[in-house]
């Protein structure tokens, strides 16, 4: 079994979820007392938070970029980062090591196709449904994204940044993500894509009218797959 590496703190309580997530699938599929072998290097998400904020995507690149060589010197083979956002700067990490760096769209991607889905909706951070990165990927892939409306992105940013990475969960977020979700469907999108790590904490599959992509999930188990290839 390979070493995981893995970038996390952005936020915890996602990385925890990463983390439960790799052993669980580990044990699945080897039975017994196995365990995923590992390594976190958890970064102070407040930091990050304030380059986002600040639009310095670069700076926060290089502090990640740091997390991964940390990693790779630690022995980790191949390194996965726990958030969908912060793959805006998947370049530089990648740049930064040696070792295979697992991006989590493709990873997410590769379901969504297997499904037979060629459109689906995306609920994530204001910078994950604005930014191109995300969606420009997907679209390598043969796959359309749609993101709700502007004010409704607003409410899905919000509730992520101001609830969800505190560990807050409100049921009156969780009615207002059904009914983003109930949007979608409505217009024409076949699955929706979960993509924060956090959106589980609020919604799960059985809150939509279409099938659930979770990005953190199909993540951790690609991970997993290669660390057992």
């Amino acid at each position: 079994m390979r070493t995981i590496g893995l970038i996390g703190g952005m936020s915890w309580e996602s990385s925890a979820e990463y983390y439960r997530l790799v052993n669980q699938d580990v044990r699945e599929r080897l039975g017994g007392q196995h365990n995923a072998r590992s390594l976190m290097v958890t970064v102070d998400f407040a930091e990050i938070e304030a380059m986002q904020r600040a639009g310095d995507w670069d700076g926060a690149g290089k502090v990640l970029a740091e997390a991964a060589a940390s990693l790779e010197r630690g022995g980790a083979d191949l390194i996965g980062l726990c958030t969908n956002t912060m793959h805006l700067v998947a370049d530089q990490i990648e740049a930064a090591v040696s070792v295979p760096f697992v991006h989590l769209v493709d990873a997410t991607a590769d379901s969504i196709r297997a499904a037979g889905v060629g459109r689906v909706g995306l609920l994530a951070t204001r910078f994950t449904m604005e930014m191109p990165f995300y969606t420009e990927r997907m679209a390598g892939h043969g796959i359309e994204v749609v993101v709700p409306p502007a004010e409704d992105r607003d409410v899905v940013h919000e509730i992520i940044y101001n609830e969800l990475t505190l560990g807050v969960v409100n049921e009156d977020s969780r009615r207002a993500y059904r009914r983003f979700m109930a949007d979608l469907a409505e217009r024409g999108c076949e699955g929706i894509i979960f993509g924060c790590t956090e959106i589980t904490l609020l919604v799960d599959e059985g809150d939509g009218p279409v099938p659930v992509f979770d990005s953190t999930r199909l993540h951790a188990e690609r991970l997993v797959t290669l660390a057992l290839a």
